[in-house]
């Protein structure tokens, strides 16, 4: 099996079905295939054999790395879900927003009402931001 390279790793970008394994996984850290598929059927119904084969072609694609030293295959998460949440972030950002995060709060903003304790949030980020980049 041919391993990807860094470059073919930062373009993996995982699909919804992906996601939802890797949030079990980033939940609960390196599992096995039947693990992970009864923490997916918790949510909906899916196939064993599905999981399986899903979680091959994200090994496959560096998204996930598999341990076969024993005899049930632990799998799990290549990068930290932070990154992978940043990494999303800013493709989205890019593709719908042209590059705007201004934009993305906006709507954001917008369309879901925010909490009382969201906006103090919000205000707290802005702020720290604002000094950063005052100094």
């Amino acid at each position: 099996m041919e391993h990807p390279n860094n470059d073919e790793i930062k373009k993996a970008e995982p699909t919804k079905a992906e996601l939802e394994i890797l949030q079990v996984l980033w939940q609960h850290g390196p599992s096995t295939v039947r693990f992970v598929n009864d923490a997916l059927i918790a949510q909906r119904d899916v196939a064993y054999t599905s999981t399986l084969k899903l979680m091959q072609i994200m090994a496959d694609k560096g998204i996930l790395k598999r341990d076969e030293s024993q005899m049930k295959h632990i799998y799990h998460v290549v990068e930290a879900k932070e990154k992978t949440q940043h990494q999303l972030l800013d493709r989205f950002v890019d593709s719908v927003y042209q590059g705007s995060s201004s934009k993305l709060v906006m709507q954001l903003l917008g369309n879901k009402k925010a909490t009382k304790e969201e906006l103090e949030g919000i205000r707290k980020m802005l702020d720290e931001i604002e000094k950063t980049n005052n100094q």
